[in-house]
């Protein structure tokens, strides 16, 4: 039974979020009463040093809000390569009008197409996976803190101010919604997937490309290994 509730070697994966939100929710008690400041104070400064030293396994995840929280953080560093990956396509396309190569319907030779012609159909395949980004965002960035188990909780917390340190947009307003949604999550899942699924028509793309049967392309041999058996080939 333990190997099959276990969840902390997965969940120790929010630990800078439920810190975050811990520290927020000791906060949020303070200001109501509930602790004076120097428990607050204490309580803070017991959390940094967990932070610090958070492999030693101290601390009670809050999935809901750590996994808003962590999905938020993650999202936005894809969001800034994804942005990157944009202006180099773009860059290229741009600038590299002049080369052409067959273009290919059911693996066989069809019309010619220019290079940047190709580059662009991935960035609009890229900039479609962009654009889902805000309003997935902003779905999940709504509070559940201060839901409670199912019904709330009974202290007048202001769940405002909790939302506005840990930096989210708004509230989940139904206590039994907050502690059950992962739709979110759902929703997450199926926009990487589908960045993934462009990313890996992509690179299979430039893999084929930049085999002796294409040879439209070089790969650095930063991304190449070669093969065991046969050192002439180049293998991405």
């Amino acid at each position: 039974m333990e190997a099959y509730n276990e969840s902390l070697t997965y969940d120790k994966a929010f630990y800078a979020q439920d810190i975050a939100g811990s520290i927020a929710w000791a906060r949020a008690n303070k200001n109501v009463g509930i602790l004076t400041e120097k428990e607050f104070l204490e309580i803070e400064r017991g959390f940094s040093t967990v932070k610090k030293e958070w492999d030693t396994d101290s601390f009670r995840i809050k999935p809901g809000v750590d996994e808003r929280l962590w999905l938020r953080d993650e999202l936005h560093t894809l969001r800034t390569h994804l942005t990157s990956l944009l202006r180099i396509i773009i860059s290229r396309a741009e600038t590299e009008t002049s080369f052409i190569l067959p273009g290919y319907t059911h693996l066989q030779r069809a019309q010619p197409v220019r290079w940047s012609h190709f580059l662009l159909a991935y960035g609009f395949f890229f900039a479609a996976d962009y654009l889902r980004l805000p309003p997935l965002l902003k779905d999940l960035n709504r509070c559940p803190l201060g839901s409670g188990a199912i019904s709330g909780n009974v202290f007048g917390v202001d769940r405002i101010a909790i939302a506005k340190e840990l930096g989210f947009e708004g509230l989940c307003w139904n206590s039994m919604h907050a502690v059950s949604d992962r739709d979110f999550l759902l929703e997450t899942m199926n926009w990487g997937s589908r960045f993934m699924g462009h990313v890996s028509r992509l690179s299979t793309d430039l893999i084929l490309y930049s085999t002796q049967e294409y040879g439209f392309v070089k790969l650095a041999d930063a991304y190449s290994t070669g093969s065991s058996l046969m050192p002439q080939k180049k293998v991405n």
